[in-house]
């Protein structure tokens, strides 16, 4: 049975000798304790591991055994150093329980080697550090992986939690602001962001979701000005021919330019920009759906519906009601 995530999530690292430091004290800063300004509980985490172990350069000593992973709701696992040799069996042992009894498993960068270990990723689309992608395909063919997202994010896809992977090194970090997204809504998850001075959303040719956002780009290039035009004309019903117009190109020319630098098509842009406005009225206002449709260019509570549900899964009232009442 999945279990939903309680307003204190309990967040276990599981660590072993071996696994990679950066992606370790990454995901200890996001859920080690609450950014100034956000009230109300944070994750209780704890570092869990068979005993003392080593992390590149640094000694640590966690704070519960391997056997305490079952009992959290989120189970994290950085990255793996040596994918060359298999990962201890008793961290994959754990890590396996701890989905089998509805924890939400991640992995950071190439952590995604020890989850494929444990089967978890057993028909899924996932993803870890470039170098290394081709290496988890052939070991484990029946996982679907994927070089080119910074995260993946499979939902609830089975009777037990979801199951995560992020690519490497810095893209672990998008992936822990994305799971408190999920949990306490996007204006924490900016907040988080804000105090370790990183931006909560990054392109790199994502697919999913939270990662199509307004790119970095060069001050000289084509589309430079076209972003911020967009962003303040989003109560307009735009069209990809406006957006070639104002860019000063043909429509295929923009689309080829959009999908080098978000990875996705401008109407595919477009909607998750929307739908992003979106989230933040709801949880920062007390706005109408319907008055919210037409400032984010829906047009009318019902379409904004169909696609607020299609793309977070849940609908704009459910989602306030998640958000609204938590305090930024």
């Amino acid at each position: 049975m999945t279990r939903t995530i309680p307003d204190v999530n309990t967040v276990a690292l599981a660590v072993t000798d071996g696994m990679l430091h950066f992606e370790l004290a990454m995901a200890y800063e996001v859920f080690g304790s609450a950014p100034a300004g956000v009230a109300g509980p944070w994750y209780d985490l704890a570092v869990c591991g068979p005993g003392a172990v080593r992390a590149g350069r640094f000694g640590l000593e966690p704070d519960r055994g391997l056997d305490q992973l079952p009992r959290a709701d989120t189970v994290i696992v950085p990255g793996w150093a040596d994918t060359d040799v298999d990962p201890p069996a008793d961290l994959v042992d754990a890590v396996r329980a701890a989905h089998e009894a509805g924890a939400r498993v991640a992995s950071l960068c190439t952590g995604a080697f020890v989850l494929a270990a444990a089967g978890l990723l057993n028909g899924r689309r996932a993803t870890t550090h470039w170098a290394h992608t081709q290496a988890l395909a052939t070991r484990y063919p029946q996982v679907r992986v994927d070089p080119d997202v910074l995260y993946v994010d499979n939902g609830n896809d089975s009777d037990n939690g979801s199951v995560l992977t992020s690519a490497g090194k810095a893209a672990a970090m998008d992936l822990c602001l994305h799971l408190v997204r999920l949990d306490r809504g996007a204006s924490v998850a900016n907040a988080v962001a804000r105090r370790l001075v990183v931006p909560p959303h990054r392109d790199g040719g994502q697919a999913q979701f939270v990662s199509t956002p307004v790119p970095a780009r060069p001050e000289n290039h084509p589309l430079a000005d076209l972003f911020p035009w967009v962003l303040e004309r989003l109560d307009h019903p735009l069209t990809v021919e406006d957006l070639a117009r104002q860019a000063g190109m043909s429509s295929r020319h923009l689309g080829r330019h959009f999908r080098s630098l978000t990875g996705t098509t401008p109407l595919q842009w477009l909607l998750t920009q929307r739908i992003r406005h979106a989230q933040e009225l709801l949880e920062t206002t007390d706005d109408s759906v319907e008055s919210i449709a037409a400032a984010t260019g829906m047009g009318t509570a019902t379409t904004l519906r169909r696609n607020f549900n299609r793309t977070t899964g849940v609908p704009p009232d459910t989602y306030r009601r998640t958000f609204r009442t938590r305090p930024d």
